[in-house]
């Protein structure tokens, strides 16, 4: 295979793991949040997403920096990807709300 393509390869992995990893992040507060024991939640989510993270990152790179870092700079891309949708989603929220109150 050549290096472009596996450096692509590389960069799409990354955004996937950036979108399992804050994905799980956003599910794990909304369950968090309304549970009794919030801690398990946290602590095992963040344990089984790093780890999950950690495993992917080491077998993209598979000994070579260049893979590494399109892998981690995918990941940063879906961060930034991920909070932009959440942003959207909260100010959707409050106005939906801002709305409901001027109703009454």
């Amino acid at each position: 295979m050549n290096e472009t393509l596996t450096l692509a390869l590389a960069l799409l992995t990354g955004g996937l793991l950036g979108a399992v990893f804050f994905g799980g992040l956003r599910w794990t507060v909304g369950k968090g949040v309304s549970s009794k024991h919030p801690v398990p939640w946290f602590l095992g989510s963040m344990v089984l997403r790093t780890g999950i993270v950690l495993a992917g990152f080491y077998f993209v790179a598979g000994g070579h920096w260049q893979r590494l870092l399109m892998c981690l700079l995918g990941f940063v891309m879906a961060r930034l990807v991920v909070m932009r949708l959440t942003r959207l989603s909260g100010e959707k929220q409050t106005r939906q709300v801002q709305e409901a109150g001027r109703a009454h």
